[in-house]
């Protein structure tokens, strides 16, 4: 087996790679409006009531139909996985790796076709894609790899008289709850690792981007995964998300969304339940509102470029966007011309056509934002942007910038998940670094400064679980940039780290006394 490598991104300016993107793109739309079913212990499901996927550049086109199971339903899959966890617990775990590592040979197989549903269903441009599906390939060879090396002979002190072993067991039934924003690289991630570690899931993705769970699901059945170890389930998430949240028989929950939410199941999963003899087991990583502090010793045109990057790329749709800029105050006005150059220059049009920026996800979020566009309007100044574009099909949103935006206002504190850059003067260095801790959250953060002791008070003073110094705060690759964050945004985990599988395995110590 070959060392762990990142997959590298396809170059969309060759001209046989994009006809081949857009060839992909022909073939999808062809299969627009199937209706796909749950998958409950290898066996379909429908529902009567429905789930839609909309194409969110043009929401009249109807990507697919799933189900939307509820309390029944939901009975019927933690059952399924609780049958099927008596014996995946005991597959070794270099044969659950090589699922993983199989499924990653699928993956590249229909990697083009992937990218074209993804770009599709939620309005990712060609290397926005590309880059969440090459980020789910190394999930599963990364965690594979990982599996391995956590089965063997772990080491321990001698002691004498004694043989003494120590070694990992899975946790049981998981709920795996992804996001929209990276509909597969976060969802295999979370699966994967459950899987691999020899737990039995239960996929419950996103109604935003449900397309995305049935192809992790189709693949794990075309390489023969056993029925009831992956479970797709489409579901309503207040009739059967909760429930299987506090079923008795779930022992743990990974969940990557909203802070709101995400504080919702950690608390529905710390009441017992009726039944359960174990204290359950919530993963989360819920958001952030993540700052850039441009210093006054910054190369300008660099940090504008960062900034550019991490606050409009997928319109703004991560939680580890830069939604913050926090500006000396020497450099202020310069910075504020030239960001104000470079967010024109962004081309907005149909992600099919491969445009930088495309729609955000759906007429709900659409709505969320332009709410605090308008009260943008009110906290600060109006440097670019602030409109929906009407004159298109889709929901698009003109990214927007407001500048003179005070450390305290809603704006620089709450999470907008959207295309809307808050631009903060500081006073100096210190005044920077205070504003850029002043959140509830500390997921990701970035500094551009020539002052190398400036930098390294960052490393020491800037909390947040994912800090880059002269480049952007987005883009974090597997066993590269582990990540997760601290406070608000989540338990602490890293995903695509070493540590990552321990969260869904427990250590087992046996002693024997020897002659």
């Amino acid at each position: 087996m070959k060392e762990f490598s990142n997959e590298v991104y396809l170059d969309f300016k060759d001209p046989a790679v994009l006809l081949k993107q857009k060839k992909a793109l022909q073939t999808v739309r062809s299969q627009f409006g199937k209706e796909y079913p749950n998958i409950i212990g290898g066996v379909k499901v429908k529902t009567t009531k429905k789930t839609l996927s909309v194409n969110p550049s043009h929401p009249n086109e109807i990507i697919g139909t799933f189900q939307k199971g509820g309390q029944k339903e939901a009975e019927l899959v933690v059952q399924s996985a609780v049958k099927a966890f008596e014996t995946w617990k005991n597959v070794p775990a270099k044969e659950r790796a090589e699922y993983l590592f199989k499924a990653a040979k699928e993956m590249r197989r229909r990697r083009y076709e992937i990218n074209a549903w993804m770009i599709s269903e939620v309005g990712k441009n060609y290397l926005e894609a590309d880059a969440d599906t090459c980020e789910a390939i190394d999930f599963l060879e990364f965690y594979g790899r990982e599996a391995i090396r956590y089965s063997k002979k772990q080491p321990l002190t001698p002691n004498k008289g004694e043989k003494n072993d120590y070694f990992y067991i899975p946790l049981g039934v998981g709920l795996i709850v992804p996001p929209w924003n990276f509909p597969l690289a976060i969802l295999v991630g979370m699966t994967c690792a459950a899987l691999v570690s020899g737990n039995t899931v239960i996929l419950k993705p996103s109604s935003e981007s449900p397309m995305m769970g049935w192809i992790l699901s189709e693949i794990m059945q075309s390489i023969d995964m056993p029925d009831g170890v992956l479970n797709f389930f489409v579901a309503s998430g207040a009739e059967a998300g909760d429930y299987l949240v506090e079923h008795p028989k779930t022992r743990f929950i990974a969940f990557t969304g909203s802070m709101e939410v995400g504080l919702h199941v950690n608390e529905l999963a710390a009441k017992k339940s009726q039944g359960q003899i174990w204290i359950k087991r919530v993963i989360a990583e819920m958001g952030g509102k993540d700052s850039i502090i441009v210093d006054s010793e910054a190369d300008i045109d660099s940090a504008v470029q960062g900034v550019v990057s991490a606050a409009f790329g997928f319109q703004g749709q991560k939680c580890s966007a830069c939604s913050r800029a926090i500006v000396d105050k020497k450099i202020y006005s310069e910075f504020n011309k030239k960001l104000k150059a470079a967010v024109d220059k962004l081309e907005i049009g149909d992600p099919a056509e491969n445009y930088i920026c495309g729609p955000v996800v759906s007429a709900k979020a659409e709505h969320s934002i332009l709410q605090y566009i308008e009260l943008g309007k009110k906290e600060g100044k109006l440097l670019c942007g602030g409109s929906k574009i009407r004159e298109m099909d889709g929901f698009y949103i003109k990214p927007t910038v407001f500048f003179d935006i005070k450390p305290e206002a809603r704006l620089s504190q709450e999470e907008i998940f959207g295309p809307v850059l808050a631009v903060i003067k500081s006073n100096d260095y210190d005044d920077a670094l205070k504003i850029a801790n002043n959140t509830m959250f500390g997921l990701t953060g970035a500094v551009y400064s020539k002052n190398k002791e400036k930098l390294e008070r960052a490393r020491t003073e800037f909390h947040v679980g994912n800090l880059y110094l002269n480049r952007k705060c987005t883009g974090a690759m597997v066993d590269v940039h582990p990540f997760g964050g601290f406070n608000m945004s989540g338990t602490d985990s890293k995903a695509g780290s070493r540590d990552y599988l321990m969260l869904f395995q427990q250590g087992k110590s046996i002693a024997e006394k020897i002659k």
